[in-house]
């Protein structure tokens, strides 16, 4: 099963979520992925052994100049305006090309080729018995979805795979949450965390992607969150009281499962429960 895990909001306890579960199913073969490629962090709590670091870059171009006539069909077919050509001279925004090609494609002269500018890296290692994997985005860089594509090819569909994605409803959200299983939105019972939740609801139906909600800090805010999921007819999988315990152990970088024993069997409830569903709706 592949099981993203994501939120509208930023700060609902995702990563928290993500880390404890594959701490809690460890047994059951997991592989951890952090998708959240511009800000990382399941590797604080899970404090991996890294064995191996892959550079990750995208096609960029490269102008022959000796061969260019300055026509500007490659500025024209540029829908990022990354390449531009002002009387003999051409400027290239790297940071603003997608890697598409076009510009190399329409090049009457061939004086296009394509060459690979580093964006980023993927490193993968082990923490106990987790296979881990974490995508690192270049600082600067603008662009997150061909590092998380690429970071994704390394799959084991062998294991129950986890993938934790930034915040929000964007496309590095959508390119992480692409593909799974099953997308479990964490959320919290306040006016924000409802407008959020709202948000990714819709992007996860609009990927057509069955999904179940954990509310965080259950007992503060109001009953609206509940309200909603009732009326959508979403599940509400798991409730997470505000708890000063679990604050200390993040505040240390512990997973709370592990200062808190008796949460691994919660865990694992979420996930039978995860599985149940998909057994219903494939059934």
């Amino acid at each position: 099963m592949i099981l993203s895990i994501s939120s509208g909001k930023g700060g609902t306890g995702k990563t928290t979520i993500a880390i404890n579960l594959a701490l809690s199913i460890e047994d059951e073969g997991v592989q951890y992925m952090d998708c959240d490629v511009e800000e990382p962090n399941g590797h604080i709590f899970l404090r991996p052994q890294i064995q191996e670091r892959i550079s990750v870059g995208i096609p960029v171009p490269q102008v022959d100049k000796s061969r260019c006539t300055y026509c500007g069909k490659c500025a024209e077919v540029c829908e990022f305006n990354a390449i531009v050509v002002i009387k003999e001279k051409v400027l290239f925004f790297p940071e603003l090309c997608h890697g598409c090609g076009g510009c190399l494609y329409i090049c009457p002269e061939n004086a296009i080729e394509e060459v690979e500018r580093e964006i980023g890296g993927i490193e993968k290692g082990k923490a106990g018995g987790i296979d881990f994997i974490h995508g690192l985005l270049n600082v600067g860089e603008p662009m997150a979805p061909p590092l998380i594509r690429t970071e994704k090819k390394f799959i084991n569909n062998g294991k129950t795979v986890i993938i934790d994605s930034s915040p929000g409803t964007s496309c590095p959200v959508v390119e992480a949450v692409r593909g799974s299983d099953f997308c479990l939105l964490v959320t919290e019972p306040t006016p924000f965390g409802l407008n959020d939740l709202r948000l990714a609801v819709k992007m996860v139906q609009k990927l057509n992607i069955p999904l179940g909600v954990v509310v965080n800090c259950a007992d503060i805010g109001d009953s609206k969150v509940w309200q909603y999921c009732e009326d959508e007819g979403i599940p509400v999988l798991m409730d997470i009281p505000m708890d000063r315990n679990i604050a200390k152990a993040y505040s240390k970088g512990i997973p709370f499962v592990e200062e808190m024993p008796e949460y691994k069997n919660r865990f694992q409830d979420l996930y039978n429960r995860i599985e149940k569903r998909l057994q219903e709706d494939n059934g």
